[in-house]
């Protein structure tokens, strides 16, 4: 029998994930808001040449130097003419001396009714503005023929078809690629004004944490969420920093912070994000860091962090690597690239046919581990979020929506690939 006095036990729920009575949980959205209001651009700026500008983001506009083409030129080697000498049927035009060839303009005009041997990228001379294909020629020494009619301006570009000088190719925040490289190659653009590289901090904490290199007894985990998180960071294009580890130890961690607010644009810390008594990332900056949001909900992920330290943005991720890295790339991958100058950008997800079944309850977002297969997107067969073997195994997230849902195989799901995440 229950003393008076003594607590009660709650109704058996069975689920870890499920909201508890009482408890208002932040919707994924209403958290990815307030993290978007909180923060903004945080890096200087550098010039670097267009040569080295893959991953980097663009400090202001960028317009064209030049038009491309800069000149009307040949798309194709052939013989070139003045359309109005020609018509239809038959035709039979002499040839001019010279040719005209890319990098080795024709110097002259080419005389009414006649024509001029051109290759590709030639510019054209005066007196043509039309181009036949050779393989439609039969040419001797001193005359072409081939069949018209042909259109005007056949097999030829015009100056600035593609861009044109002055026009404005790239806008602030975008960043780059290696197509966008050689477009500012084409352009005459050789350097241009880029944000420097944010500084992600990740920081793991634990007693039971150790690193790889060392044999480790059962009641101790290997640290897989620091490096996944750091070769995350790295490839976002930002200056990855290894916090290092620190152990369940509030004084150590406040000092652990505070060197990383003097050293990093944003903070990563995994562990120690929850409720318990050696969850003391979030028990700290409850008490000193200004946290925005500590119960998502969403699965995996739960206890996610929003905090501020020192003025530096906090991201407190779960311990488990599954909720770590759907956190970071729901949360940090939209901050990270505020932070560093572009805008926030919510993943692009696309609707495919579901090759699994599930039932869902309400009051959470779900993301579950997932590939491409033959007859749509399949899941991966755990959903324990200490499971890393599923972010190998997958190529993206499926995402189910907050309320309730029931999953038949060919209902149409989102489904975001890696690649949205910028990984």
């Amino acid at each position: 029998m229950t003393q008076p006095d003594m607590p009660r036990p709650p109704k058996l729920r069975d689920d870890c994930f499920a909201l508890p009575a009482g408890v208002d949980w932040t919707p994924v959205d209403e958290a990815l808001a307030l993290l978007n209001a909180a923060i903004d651009c945080v890096v200087g700026v550098e010039q670097v040449s267009h040569a080295n500008v893959v991953g980097r983001i663009l400090a202001q506009p960028v317009t064209a130097r030049r038009s491309n083409p800069p000149a009307p030129n040949s798309a194709v080697d052939g013989y070139g003419f003045a359309h109005e000498a020609t018509g239809e049927g038959d035709q039979l035009l002499p040839l001019t001396d010279g040719r005209a060839a890319a990098g080795a303009a024709y110097g002259g005009s080419v005389p009414q009714g006649s024509a001029i041997r051109i290759l590709t990228g030639a510019i054209l001379p005066e007196g043509v503005d039309t181009v036949v294909l050779e393989e439609d020629c039969n040419v001797t020494a001193t005359h072409v023929a081939f069949r018209g009619p042909l259109r005007p301006r056949a097999n030829t570009r015009k100056a600035g078809e593609d861009v044109v000088k002055g026009a404005e190719v790239f806008a602030k925040g975008h960043m780059l690629r290696a197509q966008d490289a050689g477009l500012l190659a084409a352009l005459g653009v050789d350097e241009v004004q880029v944000f420097k590289p944010l500084r992600v901090g990740v920081l793991s904490t634990g007693d039971e944490l150790v690193t790889p290199d060392i044999e480790a007894p059962a009641d101790r985990t290997y640290d897989a969420n620091r490096p996944m998180l750091l070769q995350v960071a790295k490839a976002w294009g930002c200056e990855a920093v290894d916090l290092g580890h620190i152990r369940d130890d509030r004084d150590a961690l406040a000092a652990g912070l505070d060197d990383a607010a003097q050293r990093c644009d944003i903070i990563l810390t995994s562990g120690g994000a929850s409720a318990g008594d050696e969850d003391h990332v979030s028990a700290l900056l409850r008490e000193q860091g200004n946290l925005q949001a500590w119960r998502i909900a969403l699965k995996p992920g739960r206890p996610l962090a929003l905090a501020m330290w020192q003025g530096v943005p906090v991201l407190g991720l779960p311990g488990n690597p599954v909720a770590a890295f759907v956190c970071a790339v729901m949360f940090a991958r939209p901050a990270c690239l505020k932070l560093a100058g572009a805008a926030w950008q919510d993943p692009q997800g696309f609707l495919v046919p579901a090759a699994f079944e599930k039932r869902k309850k309400p009051g959470r977002r779900e993301y579950l581990r997932a590939r491409m297969g033959p007859s749509g997107v399949e899941v991966f067969a755990s959903e324990g979020s200490g499971r890393i073997s599923g972010l190998s195994w997958s190529e993206g997230l499926v995402e189910l929506p907050d309320g309730e849902a029931v999953i038949a195989q060919g209902d149409l799901v989102r489904y975001i690939p890696y690649r949205s995440f910028g990984l």
